[in-house]
């Protein structure tokens, strides 16, 4: 009779000897375990996308390498989406019966993928359409575990070493081409290096990337530089829509991926140098990053993404410290956190990209600023927004102004509107202007109703205002496009004095420094600024400042406008060139346009700008008696002379 001991070790040699069968029997039928394999891919190619998966063939060579030789996918009638010649890797037995497979060592030579976009589709759609799933299930989306999985399966399908020779990606859209080839690609000992040949319709340059690459680990450090002493230029976008974009080289860094208590953790450093980028949408020239850096550390939870607030961001000598994140644990909340420890102004002012704040070129400053900034948007209730920002200054003071000379508001200068690039004709702004009007010899109806309508609390406020400024970004938000502005006078005056009236990103974050300087640093009085502003703005076609608009309109001085006439000219101000569609074909003003000046004085009766005893006498509509009224659309017969008058005319002007 065995003992314990003796009936232990004889199971054990009956497992051990199971083992060593089930795994002899793999071995022995691997090849036809393979075929199986790849003939149920070929199946699924073929119902699930609809495309032909071929294999001429396959084999094992020893226990683990895998060969496979002229490989094709080739969606129906589309054009071949990959092609390759010899496809030789090893993996583990067990992690085939698994399913959890990282491949070891990849060759891979003569082939390519392409994507094609042209008349009859795109050759890639059937890969990009979501799967129907008739299962509905009310479990949230977990980030960090969706995130791990995706990025877990990404990194063990990368080799820990390969080497790849003559492959391409190919991209054809409607005949915008691009082709990256790559001789040879290298991953040996973690260490990677390749050339890349960048082909275009328009462009034909060598890249460069090297680096250390360890997929097991989750880690790497990778360097994309130009293969000789050009920039690396972006291709496809450029002639895709028109932005133009270059860079001496980046540098991409993975310190960190890890899960644990059900977070997951990115940690890196991504860096570009020099990087350039020009579209029309964005500044009228280059706009150039000489060095930026970004220290990340993303955080993913359950119901949550971040940037951590331990992360940094470096634009030059500008260091931020950033805090992003979307959080659905609840609500679908987005909060962003900027902080700008303290610097000196002068190395903020050099920092700021070229190209993209013009105005600012020359200027120099001294004393030094921090600044913070508190974002908190809530999509289900938008009415809670959390917008402060603060600028802490200290010692702060501009010593010298740039190309944008704020100082030349308090002098008699020369203005020129600019539409379409085009300088207008120039409009003296002093005294030797016949057209000139002092604030005092303005109309006080249409000081009031201009500020009603345009900027209520320009006399109080710094340039901005807050509250407008938060139900402009919640519009935006909603609507998802630049749907409401909050400009203010301040806004608007430099806008006319001192740049175009171009829509650029570089035009907007210059107007919104330039008032700031303007404003804060007290540059200009309210009341200088405000008789600027209505000097210059335009009030009709090629009508500038309100001694012109008085005249064109009503053939009068400002000084001796009427309340109803104030009203007309305030409701206009907005787009002054359309004023004639205010108006029917007899002169007289539409019902929309009557209710709007109607809005505007009821405002003004509320604030208590005016009594109920100025509007005595004054009439809606208004009749239009200057120039202007050439614009208007009018009958024919409405301001010609009677038929029937015609016999008192000297029969020379009648034929």
């Amino acid at each position: 009779m065995r003992t314990k001991k003796q009936w232990f070790f004889l199971i054990l040699k009956i497992i051990i000897v199971l083992v060593i069968l089930a795994l002899s029997g793999i071995y022995f039928f691997r090849d036809t375990l393979l075929q199986q394999a790849l003939e149920k891919a070929k199946n699924k190619f073929d119902q699930q996308y609809n495309a032909n998966f071929i294999v001429e063939k396959a084999k094992f060579i020893g226990t683990t390498s895998v060969e496979l030789e002229n490989i094709h996918l080739i969606p129906q009638q589309a054009d071949t989406l990959l092609s390759v010649e010899k496809i030789r890797t090893e993996v583990s037995l067990l992690q085939l019966l698994t399913g959890e497979v990282q491949l070891k060592n990849l060759e891979m030579r003569n082939g390519f993928i392409q994507l094609v976009k042209n008349e009859n589709g795109r050759n890639f759609d059937a890969f990009l359409k979501k799967e129907n799933t008739k299962e509905t299930t009310n479990e949230k989306r977990n980030y960090a575990k969706l995130v791990n999985r995706i990025l877990t399966q990404i990194l063990n399908l990368i080799p820990s070493e390969m080497n790849l020779e003559n492959l391409s990606l190919r991209i054809d859209d409607q005949g915008k081409k691009v082709n990256f080839h790559m001789n040879n690609l290298s991953l040996i000992n973690h260490q990677l290096a390749t050339k890349i040949d960048v082909k275009t319709n328009t462009l034909n340059q060598k890249w460069n990337i090297n680096g250390f690459a360890n997929p097991r680990e989750k880690r790497a450090d990778l360097l994309f530089t130009s293969a000789d002493t050009s920039k690396i230029q972006i291709p496809y976008i450029d002639e895709k829509f028109g932005l133009k974009s270059s860079f001496n080289k980046i540098r991409l860094k993975l310190d960190n991926l890890e899960m644990s208590f059900g977070k997951l953790h990115l940690d890196g450093v991504a860096s570009i140098e020099n990087f350039t980028i020009n579209h029309p949408k964005i500044a009228k020239k280059d706009v150039v990053l000489q060095n930026a850096q970004f220290d990340y550390r993303f955080l993913l939870g359950s119901d949550f993404i971040s940037i951590d607030s331990t992360s940094s961001a470096q634009l030059n000598k500008i260091k931020i410290k950033p805090y992003l994140e979307y959080n659905t644990e609840e609500d679908t909340i987005y909060k962003l956190k900027l902080n700008i420890e303290n610097m000196k102004a002068q190395d903020f002012i050099t920092s700021l990209p070229e190209g993209l704040f013009t105005h600012f070129t020359g200027m120099e400053a001294e004393g030094s600023f921090d600044y913070h900034l508190d974002f908190v948007f809530n999509k289900n209730k938008p009415n809670q927004l959390v917008f402060d920002s603060k600028l802490n200054k200290r010692n702060l003071r501009i010593v010298k102004y740039g190309e944008a000379n704020l100082e030349k508001l308090n002098a008699e200068f020369t203005y020129r509107a600019i539409e379409n690039g085009v300088p207008q004709r120039p409009v003296f702004v002093g005294a030797s202007n016949p057209y000139f009007t002092p604030l005092e010899l303005i109309s006080p109806y249409l000081k009031h109703a201009v500020l009603t309508n345009e900027d209520p609390s320009f006399m109080r406020h710094r340039g901005f205002i807050s509250e407008a400024f938060k139900q402009s970004i919640v519009k935006n938000i909603r609507t998802k496009k630049f749907a409401r502005g909050a400009s203010t006078i301040s806004m608007q005056l430099v806008k006319n004095v001192f740049l175009t009236r171009e829509k650029t990103l570089s035009r907007k974050l210059e107007e919104i420094l330039l008032v700031y300087i303007l404003e804060n640093n007290r540059i200009a009085s309210k009341e200088r600024m405000l008789e600027v502003y209505f000097n210059v703005i335009e009030w009709g076609p090629n009508v500038y400042g309100i001694g012109e608009a008085a005249e064109f309109y009503f053939q009068k001085k400002p000084i001796d406008l009427t309340l109803t006439e104030c009203l007309y000219l305030a409701s206009i101000v907005p787009k002054p060139k359309k004023f004639m569609w205010q108006f029917d074909s007899e002169g007289n003003q539409k019902s929309y346009a009557q209710k709007n000046q109607r809005f505007i004085k009821n405002l003004m009766l509320r604030r208590g700008l005016i009594i109920p005893d100025d509007t005595i006498g004054q009439s809606i509509p208004i009749h239009i008696s200057g120039r202007a009224r050439s614009f208007l659309k009018l009958k024919i017969v409405q301001d010609t002379i009677a038929i029937d008058s015609l016999d008192i005319l000297e029969p020379e002007f009648i034929n």
